[in-house]
């Protein structure tokens, strides 16, 4: 059973309302992502986690957060409230979809997001947990179409997914003008299939960087790449 919170070096995280916990998803996300520039996007925040890893990363950046789940809301306005950065992050309850015609004067130089990632599964019987895990509320072209319309001319769009999505992702991405920089493969092990993957799009055509990534190692459950990529959160 989780813990109702998640005590980082700089901050902590309540999570006890939210249909999706702090998880290696969105720390690997929040810690891998490149972030740049005066504003950030994070996309379905949930509890606000990446948001706030990127506020400690990005001290001069204001951060907006958007999630269609009230109670996830706020909670990540809660746990904002209790960081050192409140006055930087925003949390607001909306869709993408609505959210995007807000924005008239300015873009982002920097998005990110955890997307929901389960296309085909079973539904879960919780309706909050589902609307999280599912692309029902926000399918993959929707996300990178949205975000493409968000974006900066020089701006980074960072998401992390199943590795069962990279394909796609890439061909939807690629429609609306955004092309892979960086690529990440996250395996949880040396011997184990990939688990997820680690992209960064921008309007750019240039060479990729591609990786290989290892959570555990063969002797610990985190890999001296995961401390390192971490090492600036975790306690």
């Amino acid at each position: 059973m989780s813990t109702p919170n998640f005590q980082f070096k700089q901050f902590t995280v309540w999570h006890d309302k939210c249909a999706m916990k702090v998880g290696t998803d969105g720390v690997l996300l929040g810690a891998w992502c490149p972030c740049a520039g005066s504003r950030i996007l994070d996309i379905g925040t949930g509890s606000g986690l990446i948001a706030l890893m990127l506020a400690q990363r990005c001290p001069k950046a204001e951060i907006d957060a958007i999630d269609i789940d009230e109670e996830s809301v706020k909670q990540a306005r809660e746990n904002f409230e209790q960081s050192p950065w409140a006055s930087r992050l925003h949390a607001q309850c909306i869709a993408l979809q609505d959210f995007q015609s807000q924005i008239l004067n300015f873009r982002y130089d920097t998005i990110v997001s955890n997307p929901p990632y389960f296309v085909d599964s079973l539904k879960n019987p919780n309706r909050q947990r589902q609307t999280a895990r599912h692309t029902d509320s926000l399918s993959y072209s929707e996300l990178v179409g949205y975000a493409a319309e968000l974006l900066s001319e020089a701006g980074l769009l960072s998401l992390v997914l199943p590795a069962e999505a990279e394909s796609q992702i890439l061909s939807e991405a690629a429609q609306v003008g955004l092309f892979p920089t960086r690529l990440t493969h996250v395996y949880t092990k040396p011997g184990k299939p990939m688990k997820r993957v680690l992209v960064a799009f921008s309007r750019t055509r240039r060479t990729c960087q591609t990786e290989d990534f290892y959570i555990e190692s063969e002797t610990s459950p985190r890999s001296a790449a995961y401390q390192k990529l971490t090492e600036a959160f975790y306690l």
